[in-house]
């Protein structure tokens, strides 16, 4: 899955919005979204918000989980645990990212916030790729991956494919190689 595709899906997301216009329920195809009333707060998909924040028609309302206090707490649990904590949404990153892209003037300590998010992405994707690492070198036959976002696990990904690739290529050749020494062994043995 691409980065985009992956996008793609976050933004169906919902996010709080205050609207500034007055409109009536917009029926689509994943379901009906509205009415709209100025300055009455609603639940919409994240491409809605967007677009309507690039038009200045509301002020997207910031996910309770893109707190300053939230997200140190967050980050320090992630530290402390050995497996992934429960992240608040998803796509959480896809929403950082997106919001903090279009309306960093409505969230404040904005800047802190992207660092945080970013802070605890890197921080996950150690973790992540230390336990692809502990499985693809033997230490573990199997491994437990839950709470893991789908943005987490693409950015590995191209890492893993290859890395279990090569792991089957040198299984294949060791298994060769033993089998024509047998080989090489039996027909010593009746030439004797």
């Amino acid at each position: 899955m691409d980065p985009e595709e992956i996008e793609f899906i976050g933004e169906r997301e919902e996010i709080g919005i205050i609207p500034n216009f007055n409109y009536e329920p917009l029926h689509l195809i994943a379901g009906t979204v509205g009415p709209f009333r100025a300055g009455i707060p609603l639940h919409v998909p994240l491409w809605i918000a967007m677009h309507l924040r690039k038009q200045q028609k509301c002020r997207i309302v910031t996910p309770e989980w893109m707190e300053v206090e939230f997200l140190e707490d967050l980050k320090e649990e992630e530290k402390r645990t050995k497996g992934f904590c429960k992240m608040p949404s998803p796509h959480y990153m896809v929403l950082a990212k997106l919001v903090l892209g279009i309306s960093m003037e409505d969230i404040p300590s904005a800047e802190v916030i992207k660092t945080l998010i970013k802070d605890l992405f890197d921080c996950r994707c150690a973790k992540l790729r230390k336990t692809i690492d502990s499985m693809l070198s033997g230490d573990e036959n199997q491994t437990k991956l839950d709470n893991i976002t789908m943005f987490e696990l693409h950015s590995v990904r191209p890492f893993v494919t290859h890395a279990l690739d090569l792991i089957s290529r040198l299984e294949r050749a060791t298994l060769q190689q033993q089998q024509h020494q047998q080989t090489l062994g039996s027909s010593s043995y009746y030439s004797r």
